[in-house]
């Protein structure tokens, strides 16, 4: 009979302690999911700023022309390369995004240099056409459109579009490839430099669209 006492006289303490237990869970959940809430807002709110962002830019690049296509028959492919597109920039400014034509979109990237030109195939993406008579230099370098690598990780193309020129990067899925498309683009390029020459042509537009002075990584 004792022992039956000591039960429910333990019982009925242990009944309140477990019913404040579980009021003090509920009360966590429910800060926690506050918590997670707030944190989902916040998250939104940046990736709003950053699409704003990005449309501000957008719209001071809306004189860039639309980009040129690859023509119907561009001739034998000189190199073939398949990696990664990582940006466009204006040329020597590595912090200074183009993001007109969703070149600001990194991708998958599949090159193709003929006679013609540069073909850049981006599967999900707006794929482009630098005519050889707009390529002006490739160079290896580390850095563009604020992604970095390793020294001489990126393959830098530059290009002359409308009145700008622009440095477009790529990262080949064999790096070791790099130093072929320097060598063949650089020749491309005084290929079509000595056209012009011949033609009484300027090497090419000066640039117009510059938004920002921030100089590239040291090479």
């Amino acid at each position: 009979m004792t022992s039956l006492t000591t039960s429910v006289t333990s019982a009925k303490h242990l009944l309140p302690l477990a019913a404040e237990q579980k009021s003090a869970d509920v009360t966590d959940w429910a800060a926690r999911l506050g918590w997670v809430a707030g944190l989902l807002l916040f998250i939104a709110f940046v990736y709003w700023l950053m699409r704003q962002g990005w449309r501000w830019r957008g719209s001071l690049q809306s004189a860039l022309p639309e980009l040129p296509t690859a023509p119907d028959s561009p001739g034998e492919p000189v190199l073939r390369m398949t990696g990664r597109y990582h940006g466009s920039t204006t040329a020597g400014q590595w912090l200074d995004r183009i993001v007109a034509h969703g070149l600001g979109v990194r991708s998958r990237a599949e090159l193709t240099l003929t006679d013609a030109g540069l073909a850049v195939v981006r599967p999900g993406a707006a794929d482009f056409f630098v005519p050889a008579g707009q390529l002006r230099e490739a160079r290896l370098d580390k850095g563009i459109a604020g992604k970095v690598l390793t020294e001489g990780g990126l393959l830098i193309v530059t290009w002359s579009h409308g009145d700008t020129l622009i440095d477009s990067g790529f990262r080949s899925d064999r790096s070791a490839e790099h130093a072929d498309w320097v060598e063949a683009l650089n020749a491309a390029v005084e290929g079509a430099g000595a056209v012009r020459t011949a033609a009484g042509e300027t090497a090419g537009p000066p640039n117009h669209l510059s938004t920002t002075t921030k100089e590239g990584p040291a090479r």
